[in-house]
């Protein structure tokens, strides 16, 4: 990047890409001093995203005379404004409310000298390649290009193509891997009771800091909610909660006033927790490469965290998917008085081969009971069948009632 070089670069979450963007752009902008035009352009696909690597940017950046500023959607356009016709060096923008802002005139982008596209691949996904391509046009034909991704899918590949120029690909570890620091397990569970087997995992082991993935908004809600009713101080994070009431959420998570975020896809990316112990996905994931991305919410620079994913029978082809991207089997484990009347299946993992029939069926097939819990799912029942993990978890509580936490 010093040297001007368009890069391509790829690594696994949780190992510092935004440093190494953030660093480089820092030096090369203010070998030149701070000036009043927008030199550094970083594209991001989130909210969130948007505002860490501002927070980025100016930590690195506190001994240096440039001026920063992130403009995203879900809040008052007026503020963004008003900071944008001050003037500044770098901005970090989603790329639907930059153009809002072209289209009324506020930003110029003629002087852009380097164009940064992170989460590329979250970015593709999420359908703003015709917002990408409209404010390429709006830029200088001469300026430095970085993209990074954490993974390069041949829509990558394509992208990279028509905008890099003979650039450099970094890749600091193998596709779609997962962070070595990451004890991953999954629990084979009934649907019906995988909200109280959660409310025991987080009360038994005093769990402080819980990342939970839902697949819906509406689940994260009522997930939220029903944890709460067990005493588990709780909040939902997910896209159609108004930017403050995310922000708050996300705020009191890491200041530990909420143990437990429930969260769709939205928080897989860019989130950066200090120290984040426990991931659980309450649900798989339909892409088995959001399960990468969910669980690299933890273990992140070096440290290292755990990562459980609870499993309904009718999740069995989701996990196989997720066990052949990842090229292993993930141990089965139980907790006492939750044994589930089923065994997930580990031979698709094993021979790298499609997962069985009828399970794969089953995860394709449309199904209006995923992500959503039955009725009665207070009850602590009676345990469904054998055990089937390689280890148990504690003993059974009279009421599996966690203590607040």
């Amino acid at each position: 990047m010093l040297a001007g070089r368009d890069l391509l670069g790829a690594a696994q979450t949780g190992t510092g890409k935004t440093a190494g963007f953030t660093l480089p752009i820092l030096q090369i902008l203010n070998a030149k001093g701070p000036g009043r035009n927008v030199r550094a352009l970083v594209l991001v696909p989130t909210r969130e995203l948007a505002a860490q690597v501002l927070e980025s940017v100016r930590t690195y950046g506190k001994n240096v005379h440039l001026r920063a500023a992130a403009i995203f959607g879900g809040v008052n356009i007026n503020p963004q404004i008003r900071s944008l016709r001050k003037g500044m060096d770098i901005l970090v923008a989603t790329p639907g409310r930059l153009l809002d802002h072209v289209r009324q005139q506020n930003v110029n982008l003629s002087r852009v000298e380097v164009l940064v596209l992170d989460e590329a691949d979250r970015m593709l996904d999420m359908g703003f390649i015709r917002d990408i391509r409209q404010i390429i046009s709006l830029l200088p034909a001469r300026r430095q290009n970085l993209l990074f991704s954490a993974t390069f899918s041949s829509e990558i590949r394509t992208l990279a193509a028509q905008l890099l120029h003979k650039p450099t690909e970094v890749s600091v570890a193998a596709r779609n891997a997962a962070a070595d620091t990451v004890n991953q397990v999954v629990y084979p569970i009934e649907q019906d009771r995988k909200r109280a087997l959660l409310s025991y995992l987080v009360g038994n082991g005093n769990w402080k800091q819980v990342l939970v993935f839902s697949r819906t908004k509406h689940g994260a809600d009522r997930l939220a909610r029903q944890l709460e009713q067990d005493g588990i101080r709780s909040a939902a994070l997910h896209g159609n909660k108004s930017q403050g009431a995310r922000t708050r959420a996300l705020a009191d998570f890491k200041a530990g006033q909420v143990a437990v975020l429930v969260a769709t896809d939205i928080a897989a990316r860019g989130l950066d927790i200090d120290q984040l112990p426990h991931v659980v996905n309450y649900e798989l994931p339909h892409v088995p490469e959001d399960y990468v991305h969910r669980i690299g919410r933890t273990g992140r620079a070096g440290a290292t965290g755990e990562a459980l994913s609870l499993v309904s029978r009718d999740e069995a082809g989701q996990l196989a998917d997720i066990e052949r991207l990842l090229k292993r089997e993930l141990p089965r484990v139980t907790a006492t008085g939750f044994e589930p009347g089923f065994t997930l299946s580990t031979a698709a993992a094993r021979s790298g081969g499609r997962p069985a029939h009828h399970a794969h069926q089953q995860s394709k097939r449309p199904n209006h009971a995923q992500g959503q819990e039955r009725r009665g799912d207070n009850r602590p029942g009676r345990p469904a069948g054998p055990r089937t993990g390689t280890r148990n978890i504690g003993e059974r509580s009279s009421t599996l009632r966690a203590p607040r936490v």
